[in-house]
């Protein structure tokens, strides 16, 4: 019988509060709160089928539970990526050597800087944002590491949020769900769903598989994804998202 597909996740560290962010004012958080939701979001994917495994806690690396940005995933390579805070270089030791073993190891390099969370994988296309985390150093050296794969790499600019995944997440079947007004006009041409405009934070979602894992604070995205047949899990991550944090942050998939 084949295992259950792995998801990685790495616990909320004691220094949350002093994570890095751009587009929020900070606010009070609450660790254990933050804490709390985290162990839910972990029972959620397992719920959806993935085998959860917790790398080592980093209790001096605030950032460190958005796993998503260390890494991109594909099923021929795993890409270390190189975070665009320097607060963020030293996660990406742990995830590499997790991933060591599962697939051919790549690392982007300096100059170059990138967050996974800005890079968009729809069947053999890549959509990698231009950010505030990720340069085009960066986005050159993915296009030649996945070119013999047979990937296509396109370059997008990302505006009014963090990431490019703030702004469009996959859906699966070559679906996105997008925020019209975030995201670049290279998506618009895709098959899309577009968010409940009054929920502008609604973009991101995880496809889990059968399931997708959304926030609970978007109840009318999560109407409309129902509307089109999608079967939704949600999950509160309020206190996370105090950090600019969103669920496909909180976790790397490997199928």
């Amino acid at each position: 019988m084949a295992r259950p597909p792995l998801a990685l996740t790495r616990p909320v560290s004691r220094s949350f509060a002093d994570c890095e962010l751009t587009y929020l004012a900070r606010a009070p958080i609450d660790v254990g709160i933050a804490e709390a939701q985290h162990a839910e979001y972990e029972r959620a994917l397992g719920a959806c089928g993935w085998r959860v495994q917790r790398l080592p806690s980093a209790h001096d690396m605030p950032d460190a539970v958005f796993i998503e940005d260390t890494a991109v995933v594909l099923d021929e390579v795993a890409i270390i990526t190189r975070p665009g805070a320097a607060s963020r270089v030293g996660e990406v030791a742990a995830v590499a050597a997790a991933l060591d073993g599962l697939r051919p190891v790549l690392h982007v390099a300096a100059p170059g800087t990138m967050d996974g969370g800005d890079v968009l994988v729809t069947g053999r296309s890549m959509f990698i944002g231009c950010s505030t985390r990720t340069n085009l150093d960066a986005i050159a050296q993915v296009r030649r590491m996945v070119a013999p794969h047979g990937y296509r790499v396109t370059a997008v600019a990302v505006g009014g949020c963090l990431h490019l995944k703030s702004a469009a997440s996959s859906l699966g079947e070559g679906r996105l769900l997008i925020n019209p007004q975030w995201a670049p006009a290279e998506l618009h041409s895709l098959d899309c769903i577009e968010i409940h405009p009054e929920e502008p934070q609604a973009a991101n979602v995880v496809h889990a598989g059968p399931r997708l894992l959304a926030p609970s604070a978007h109840p009318r995205t999560r109407e409309r994804l129902e509307e089109h047949g999608f079967e939704v899990m949600t999950v509160d991550v309020s206190e996370l998202a105090k950090a600019e944090g969103a669920v496909t942050c909180c976790s790397l998939l490997i199928p």
